[in-house]
Formats: structure tokens, C-alpha cells, sequence
């Protein structure tokens, strides 16, 4: 009787392990791996009922339209799921996040204009993902970082124009990749693709097929052709100046600070102001041509407080010590991003040299240099670039008969060099 039983068992064992829809083939490979075979049976939906152990699922050649995200829910096993020649359109979020043992993905010859990409963030074990011959106009700049086992990769025949920059990093196993037949517009947002594939080890197929778009003046040429003089990456310099002349004097100080870039494309001017009650960003001018102040939309009141002009100056008027910090001009490209950073601070005496080396006996001292002139703050220099800004008050100067005056200095602390007026 115990033998029979136990036969009873075994047989139940496995009739529930090999569970199967009707439209579908269910057999056990002979590495033990469970199949469920369903491409080509006109299928609308992934079918129900689908055994918990299956391991590779095939529903190529259907007509599913979309993925649910319990759509695999009855298939946490699965190892190899097939997709392709769908009519997949949309997919919902979560419908492969669950699928941690994923090592191949087919989602090609479909209608994706999209995907969930948050979804790939579980599968680490994804060694082969297709999507190309779908409709995909991007891809998030991290949309494969964490895939460190993936192998190959299709994203051919789709709808990209560009691709971020680093979108193909941290891929250590990555040794195939397909990028052919996707409309790319090769301004320099895709000069990184060039010098990329230049270096790389990945085996990028049929490369010659690569080829721009747009614009009309490299349109039909391969991608790793674009001349690299279009695309130069910035480069940026500081400088400050005073608002001194010889004949209107004030006791409020204007500092100003000029930055000025090159690169190609011509690069776009952003500040970041870092003070110790306020961090603020200012992403191009704020001041129109007839001197009204615009502050971006939804920009924070403080942004009011500095003056950026379209030419790549900065002024800061009536400078106080809630003014004093970290002023740092970005200037982005296409191709890139370079800074440049000062720190600005307030001194409260008629000779803050002095009063800087003492609490800096590091320091020396050098005097005589004329606080008109602007002075260079490029950032390959060495040492810390710290402008003293000190303002000697009307009542003080001109009890000692001096013309009140304003003035900026430099201090190198690295260098060990101390400017004054």
C-alpha cells in the first residue's frame, strides 16, 4: 500500500509541475528545465495557468498587444522569455521586475514606444536583452546599469536621435552591441558615440551603418565620421572686477565677476552661488536689455539678489557678508561641462592683507598691484582662489582726506601670495 501511495504522489508531483494551457506545449528538457511552448497560436494575452516551475516560455509569433504587470506573475522561474513578432505596444511598469532569474529577453518586432526601465533594475542576470525593430524614441542614461552580465544587446531599427551620454557604462560583460538603422541626429549630444566606439572592445555590428540623420550637412554619413572639429568641448575663465571710477564713488561695492567661454557648440553660461544661508543656480541671464531684472519662472526671490547679464557677467551690488562665498561659473556644451570657482569674501578693515596674514602666517605678503585690472582666476592654476573684497567707508577716508574707495584683492594660499591695493 505505502508504495502505491508514494507512486500516487510522484504522479500528482508531477502532473502539477507540468501544468499547461491548452494553446500551449509543455515538456521537460533533458537539463531538467521546464518548457512551456506557445508561439504561433494566435494569442491575444500571455494564456493562465502556466506551471510556477517554468523556466522557458515561448510566445513569439502572437498577437499580444500589451503586458499587464501581473502578466508573468504565475512564471517567477523563468529564465528565457520570448517575445519577439508580437504587436506589444505597451507595457506596464512591474511586468518583468519580478523575473530575477531573467538571463534572455526577446522583446523584438514589436510596436514599443516604450518600456518600463526601472524594471531592468532586478535583473541582474540578464545576459541577452533584444529590443530592436520596435518604436523606441530614447533611453534613459541609466536605463542598462544594472545589467553587469549582459552580453549582447539590440537596439537596432528603432526611433533614436540621440543617446546619452554613458548610456553604454557599466556594462563589464557587455561584447555585442546593435545600434544600425536608428535616425540618429548627429549634432554633438552624440560626439561622445564616436570617440566611444574609437575605444571600445564591444563588438558593434554592421558599424558602417551608423549614420546620421540629421543634419542635412553629415546626413547619410556614418556616425564615427563626424569631424571633430564640430564638437569642442568648453573651456571657461573667471575674472572680477570693481565697479571703481575716479569720479562717482559710493560706500556700497558692486562686485562683478565675468565669465567668459569658448567651445563648439558656443556653450551656455550657468551660475551657482553657495553663501552660508543660500544655495542658488541661475541657468542663463536674468537682466533684459533695458535693465529690468527677469528672473526665471519660479525662480526663488534670492536669484534677484544677483545680476546676470547675457554677456557672462555677474554683478552683485551693494556686496555685504551675507554675499561672501563659493562662486563657481559652469559653462555646458553639447559636448560637455568645464567650472570654474572662486571664493569671495568681505574684509572689514583699510588693510585686509594684514589682517589675512595673520590668520594665515602661511601667507606673504606682496603689495602694489593695482586693484583695477582684472586678473585672471583660470582653474588649471594652482592653489585655493580667494578674492578679498574690502570697502573703506565714506566717513573714515575722508577723515584722513583720502577719496573713499572700494577694492579688490587676491589671496593664493597655496601659493602663498597675498595681494592688495
Amino acid at each position: 500500500m505505502a508504495p502505491l501511495l508514494c507512486c500516487v504522489g510522484i504522479a500528482a508531483l508531477l502532473a502539477s509541475s507540468l501544468a499547461c494551457p491548452r494553446s500551449c506545449v509543455c515538456s521537460v528538457k533533458k537539463n531538467g528545465r521546464l518548457l512551456a511552448e506557445c508561439a504561433y497560436r494566435e494569442l491575444q494575452e500571455v494564456p493562465a495557468g502556466l506551471s510556477p516551475n517554468v523556466t522557458i516560455l515561448t510566445l513569439s509569433a502572437n498577437r499580444i498587444g500589451s503586458l499587464r504587470a501581473t502578466s508573468f506573475s504565475e512564471v517567477p522561474e523563468v529564465q528565457s522569455l520570448w517575445l519577439g513578432y508580437n504587436q506589444i505596444s505597451a507595457v506596464e511598469a512591474g511586468a518583468f521586475a519580478h523575473l530575477v532569474h531573467l538571463k534572455n529577453l526577446d522583446l523584438s518586432h514589436n510596436k514599443m514606444l516604450d518600456f518600463p526601465w526601472k524594471d531592468l533594475r532586478n535583473l541582474s542576470g540578464l545576459q541577452i536583452l533584444k529590443m530592436n525593430n520596435n518604436r523606441l524614441a530614447a533611453l534613459p542614461r541609466g536605463a542598462f546599469h544594472s545589467l553587469k552580465d549582459l552580453r549582447s544587446l539590440w537596439l537596432n531599427d528603432n526611433e533614436l536621435t540621440t543617446l546619452a551620454e554613458g548610456t553604454f557604462d557599466h556594462l563589464p560583460s557587455l561584447s555585442q552591441l546593435q545600434i544600425f538603422n536608428n535616425p540618429f541626429d548627429c549634432s554633438c549630444k552624440v560626439f561622445w558615440l564616436k570617440k566611444w566606439t574609437e575605444n571600445t572592445s564591444v563588438s558593434i555590428t554592421k558599424g558602417g551603418s551608423i549614420l546620421c540623420a540629421a543634419p542635412g550637412r553629415l546626413k547619410g554619413r556614418a556616425v564615427t565620421d563626424i569631424p571633430d572639429h564640430f564638437c569642442v568641448a568648453p573651456s571657461v575663465q573667471l575674472t572680477y572686477l570693481s565697479n571703481l571710477d575716479n569720479t562717482v564713488m559710493y560706500d556700497g561695492l558692486t562686485l562683478t565677476l565675468h565669465c567668459s567661454v569658448a567651445g563648439n557648440p558656443l556653450p551656455e553660461i550657468r551660475w551657482k552661488i553657495q553663501t552660508s544661508s543660500r544655495s542658488t543656480e541661475i541657468n542663463g541671464p536674468n537682466v533684459a536689455r533695458d535693465g529690468d531684472v527677469q528672473p526665471p519662472r519660479h525662480a526663488k526671490q534670492s536669484q534677484e539678489r544677483f545680476l546676470v547679464f547675457k554677456n557672462g557677467t555677474m554683478a552683485i551690488p551693494n556686496f555685504s557678508k551675507e554675499d561672501e562665498g563659493i562662486y563657481t561659473c559652469l559653462a555646458v556644451n553639447d559636448v560637455g561641462t568645464r567650472e570654474v570657482s572662486v571664493n569671495v569674501a568681505l574684509a572689514g578693515s583699510e588693510n585686509p592683507a594684514n589682517d589675512l596674514l595673520r590668520n594665515a602666517p602661511q601667507a606673504s605678503h606682496l603689495g602694489g598691484r593695482s586693484c583695477y585690472k582684472g586678473d585672471d582666476l583660470d582653474p588649471s592654476g594652482a592653489g585655493e582662489k580667494l578674492v578679498i573684497v574690502y570697502h573703506v567707508p565714506r566717513e573714515a577716508r575722508s577723515r584722513a582726506g583720502v577719496v573713499p574707495q572700494a577694492c579688490l584683492g587676491t589671496l593664493l594660499l597655496t601659493l602663498g601670495l597675498a595681494l592688495r591695493c
